[in-house]
């Protein structure tokens, strides 16, 4: 399946793809407001502000999988808003993992990490960097969104 024609449906309904962001370095995040790891949605805005006009975007993925996130998208984008001025596109909540699991997840997940394991995602807050070449890059939760590896490969494959 090409990654880039998944539909991912936004807050507000309406469906839309990758291929929206073609051209750019996207870090797709699963998150959850209630989760012990949600400050990094602070260091995921200073990623958004710092790189945007450059041809780069965070995509945030509410999923309640893990049992941390808010009943509503409205009450998570109150959240994202009002507590770390989410800029970035947040999109419709899904499940990340298991027999629901969103396709976008399905096929992200086949990207192994540093120490070559690919499969399950294991918490909230696990990111995927999509490089404008369609290569992958997985690094796991408690790798903070401004760990260098992160952004080494952030500013090495920015289009502009």
């Amino acid at each position: 399946m090409n990654i880039d024609t998944i539909p991912i449906v936004k807050m507000d309904g309406t469906t839309t793809s990758l291929s929206d962001y073609s051209g750019k370095v996207i870090l797709v995040v699963n998150v959850a407001s209630r989760c012990g790891l949600a400050p990094q949605y602070a260091t995921l805005e200073a990623l958004q502000r710092t790189y945007k006009d450059r041809g780069f975007t965070v995509l945030g993925f509410p999923s309640n999988q893990f049992l941390q996130e808010l009943g509503s998208n409205e009450a998570v984008a109150e959240f994202c808003s009002t507590t770390y001025g989410v800029s970035f596109p947040v999109f419709d909540r899904i499940r990340v993992n298991g027999r629901n699991e969103h396709p976008l997840y399905t096929e992200l997940k086949k990207t192994p990490d540093a120490a070559g394991k690919a499969g399950r995602v294991s918490w909230n807050f696990e990111k995927f960097l999509i490089l404008p070449s369609g290569e992958t890059m997985r690094f796991r939760p408690r790798t903070v969104p401004d760990d260098p590896s992160i952004i080494a490969a952030i500013e090495a494959n920015l289009p502009v």
